[in-house]
């Protein structure tokens, strides 16, 4: 289980995982949960550049563990992997600084009777890494092979892992969704951009998307990682007073649109891909994806569902992955993912209702076989 940077709810993933040099993974559930009232509200509220206090994190990382152990229950699992709400993600100098991840695990423990693994991000950091993009993991054993492609995901961030021969890169390349869902809330009072309307009946400001596109970020040579902290309402508003005051909801979408087109294929094309691979909520969006499979042309674009994962599950299918790989002793992350060039196990566990009996090491995973 996880909650992206979109902060609008858990995505929850049940899967078979047997950990072995090859190891197999079925999907056996999957869904999206919505927040109790007024939480997303609340989660939104915390993130900066807003200020807010002690007693209210700790009240909310109480909530949202509350909140997954309603979501975890009722199933029939060995154990729960969970990556929480992240609400803040610390970068200095090239350099992560730390993070902090929102969902108290102990009311899951207490909630099913399991073991639960969380904080997947820290010991990544602790060690060098930038805690992420973690689903490079999951990218380097799924799309493994002779030629190089590139897995991709669309959430509140755009995250990209290019899987080559003998060689991995993973990081962020810039907003996918979070700053058209601003854009959504405000026009429409939805969470998001249904069914890319809002953007596909505007026009791109070619002068607005130069200025955007000017932020040092993307030209900033991976390992690299952003999130909210940097693509903030109040940012894309500064920039739109600066470039296009008096833009109309419908022309901003679309610019925005094009941004996330331009920048993910720009990170994309240096890397002689044969294929994209894209999953996330960005995927849902006709009119994001059609933006996107134009600028990558000639590379085609396909969903993750065609190499044989549910595109709007796949965090949480990652997640899963994850725990289960700390759970046999398995380091997860790979060498050149994250920055770190010490691969460690992740996260840390919190027994259930048993005492723990973890298995034997297992010394190594070489490939993932997807189970349909």
């Amino acid at each position: 289980m996880l909650s992206g940077t979109s902060a609008d709810g858990l995505d929850v993933a049940v899967c078979d995982v047997e950990v072995g040099p090859t190891t197999r993974l079925a999907v056996r559930h999957h869904a999206a949960v919505d927040w109790p009232a007024g939480l997303q509200e609340r989660l939104l509220a915390v993130l900066p550049p807003a200020t807010t206090t002690v007693g209210e994190i700790a009240a909310l990382d109480h909530a949202v563990g509350q909140a997954a152990a309603l979501a975890a229950t009722g199933h029939d699992a060995d154990l729960v992997a969970w990556l929480g709400q992240t609400v803040f993600h610390g970068i200095e100098g090239g350099r992560a600084t730390g993070g902090l991840q929102l969902g108290q695990p102990a009311w899951i423990a207490e909630s099913t009777g399991l073991p639960v693994v969380s904080d997947l991000r820290s010991t990544d950091i602790a060690a060098g890494g930038h805690g992420a993009p973690l689903a490079s993991t999951l990218d380097a054993l799924w799309l493994a092979g002779a030629e190089t492609r590139i897995a991709l995901n669309l959430g509140g961030i755009a995250n990209v892992t290019v899987v080559a021969p003998g060689a991995l890169t993973a990081f962020d390349t810039g907003p996918a969704n979070c700053w058209l869902d601003v854009v959504a809330q405000r026009a429409t009072g939805a969470g998001y951009d249904v069914d890319g309307a809002l953007a596909a009946s505007g026009t791109v400001d070619t002068v607005l998307l130069g200025h955007l596109l000017a932020e040092p970020y993307y030209a900033a040579p991976p390992p690299k990682t952003t999130g909210r902290e940097r693509f903030t309402a109040p940012a894309l508003d500064a920039a739109v007073a600066h470039a296009a005051p008096g833009i109309s909801s419908p022309d901003l979408a679309a610019t925005l649109v094009a941004l996330t087109a331009r920048t993910v294929a720009a990170a994309c094309r240096a890397h002689g891909a044969v294929e994209v691979v894209g999953s996330g909520g960005g995927m849902a969006n006709p009119t994001l994806r059609a933006a996107l499979a134009a600028a990558l042309d000639p590379v085609p674009l396909v969903s993750a569902d065609e190499r044989g994962l549910p595109s709007d599950a796949k965090e949480a299918v990652l997640t899963a992955l994850l725990g289960a790989l700390t759970w046999h002793g398995v380091p997860g992350v790979l060498p050149g993912a994250t920055g770190s060039a010490t691969p460690r196990v992740l996260g840390r566990l919190s027994t259930g209702h048993r005492p723990l009996r973890l298995p034997e090491p297992v010394p190594a995973v070489h490939a993932l076989e997807i189970v349909r």
